[in-house]
């Protein structure tokens, strides 16, 4: 197992890597009349999307170099596969469906098939004139014993190709309805879209992230475990999304699973539910077991040999990465598992590959992190350089700290913020219940709307959790706000409440201890 610390980092520069695949979709059809009308408006569909295509735009009517078709089919994502009556004459469509269904069985690489005015059935089974193209063309191509192995090779390449889930053209009304659903399924699968890291990225983030990906790129063929070590607010989840989003679009697919610990008691049904979460990820469809064993099962044989991103974050136990997981052996070359702990015995019991320690940022990196939440901007004014380096030395390089703390200093006077590092400086021993402490300074019905969220509402939709506390009698439209301005609670793209785990965890130990003072929750109450 080899070991790195973020304190050895020093570039700040992210690394420039030609990505694994080039191109997002590949098209393959063969008559020319189909290339001029449906494969044209359905390559214009991808590129408004946003999808990069491989197709010969220049001259529908030719058959492209044999050999540039080959490499592009070896560096794409996703193949969508034109059956149309005339699709077997060419000798070029077969060899180029028989390398992509050898792609697609070595290194999971997807399939999409297009049934255009031919039955699935007479392409599986290579029936009527479709068969008979077939035979032409092989002998047209080939003499001897080797017409006999090229049909051998294309019809289990149709018979494969033809089993999997498609498309018929006459379930549509029109060809713009197929494209419709076909540019909507494959930007499904692709799903393309970053996760959100931090409002205030510091220059260290870039370097600690470099320094795992480097590892990565020299792992080009191995399956690769990846462990990220510290404490709870040292920022292993912040440093998992930036690899992520670095490299999640050269896998076939990807999950990203966060706060493993809060799927609930460890038991059969919370397992299940992360296998199924991993599933829904890469397959964008859901299955339905009841049982460990099947749902491992399941994953082992539906994502089999694919090249795979997975993060889990927060594993405090193997178990929850052997559920997920297994043993590793199903999943394709190139394949990449990141793991977020604060247990490294955990690490050392998944045999990962590489431990990335989370070290305290440095004093420069800490003030920057500081005075962007305090003061919105980079560095601290004169006047309040003092201050703000005693504070950011206080939380000795904790992100989680540094980021609560600036954020609550934000909208105070310069007597308050001296107040608030006069506290602080009377608390010897350092933690994050300390500084949150310092910082639940709300008024009474704040503090309890924080309570309510913590323990009932992570996850659900801001609207719907203002109206419910609102019906308790808290005013939850300004304790919201309040709270969110504070760095208490945030709110992701679809509106819906997040926190930390660990002010998550605060608060319901918080609630717990006002439980044994006999002070319930207000839900409780009610």
């Amino acid at each position: 197992m080899e070991f790195a610390s973020s304190s050895s980092s020093s570039s700040s520069s992210f690394l420039k890597s030609e990505p694994h695949f080039l191109y997002d979709v590949f098209i393959s059809f063969g008559e020319e009349e189909i290339g001029r009308k449906f494969v044209s408006h359905l390559h214009s569909a991808l590129l408004q999307a946003q999808v990069k295509t491989f197709i010969d735009v220049e001259n529908l009517s030719k058959e492209m170099k044999l050999e540039e078709h080959m490499r592009a089919i070896e560096r794409t994502k996703i193949t969508i596969i034109i059956f149309s009556k005339r699709y077997t004459e060419s000798a070029c469509c077969l060899l180029e469906l028989e390398k992509v269904i050898e792609c697609h069985q070595s290194f999971g690489q997807i399939v999409l098939p297009v049934f255009y005015e031919i039955e699935a059935f007479d392409v599986r089974h290579h029936k009527n004139d479709f068969g008979k193209a077939m035979e032409e063309t092989a002998h047209k191509s080939y003499s001897g014993e080797l017409v006999e192995h090229a049909l051998s090779r294309w019809s289990r390449a149709l018979f494969t190709a033809a089993g999997i889930i498609g498309w018929d053209v006459t379930d549509f009304w029109h060809d713009a309805q197929l494209v419709k659903k076909i540019v909507g399924r494959v930007q499904t699968l692709l799903d393309y879209k970053d996760l959100f890291i931090t409002q205030y990225p510091v220059a260290l983030l870039e370097s600690r992230v470099e320094d795992v990906i480097k590892y990565i790129e020299n792992q080009p063929s191995k399956v690769c475990i990846i462990g990220i070590w510290g404490m709870r607010g040292s920022g292993k989840k912040t440093i998992a999304k930036a690899i992520y989003n670095r490299i999640y679009r050269e896998f076939i697919g990807k999950s990203f699973i966060e706060n493993i610990t809060e799927f609930g008691v460890p038991d059969n049904k919370s397992y299940v539910g992360l296998q199924r979460h991993l599933h829904f990820d890469v397959l964008k469809s859901w299955f339905d077991v009841d049982s460990i064993g099947i749902g491992r099962t399941m994953i082992e044989k539906e994502l089999s040999q694919k090249k795979l991103l997975i993060v889990l974050d927060d594993v405090n136990d193997f178990v929850q990465f052997e559920i997920v997981c297994g043993n590793c052996e199903w999943l394709g070359q190139g394949s990449v598992i990141v793991i977020t702990t604060r247990d490294v015995h955990v690490l050392n019991g998944i045999k990962v590959n590489y431990v990335y320690k989370m070290d305290g940022m440095n004093e420069n990196d800490s003030l920057e992190l500081l005075s962007w939440h305090a003061f919105g901007e980079g560095k601290p004014r004169k006047d309040l350089d003092d201050l703000a380096r005693n504070i950011a030395a206080y939380c000795r390089g904790l992100p989680l700290a540094l980021e609560l703390l600036g954020s609550f200093l934000y909208d105070k006077t310069m007597n308050e913020r001296e107040s608030v590092w006069s506290k602080l400086n009377r608390t010897p021993m350092y933690d994050i219940e300390s500084i949150l402490e310092i910082c639940f300074e709300l008024e009474a019905m704040e503090k309890d709307i924080f309570l309510e969220v913590c323990r009932f509402y992570i996850g659900k939709e801001r609207g719907y959790v203002t109206d419910i506390l609102n019906a308790l009698g808290l005013h939850a439209n300004i304790g919201i706000t309040v709270l969110i301005e504070r760095g208490l609670i945030k709110v992701d793209s679809d509106n819906k409440l997040e926190m930390d785990p660990l002010l998550q965890h605060i608060g319901k130990e918080i609630s717990r201890e006002r439980s044994s003072r006999g002070i319930g929750s207000i839900m409780d109450s009610e």
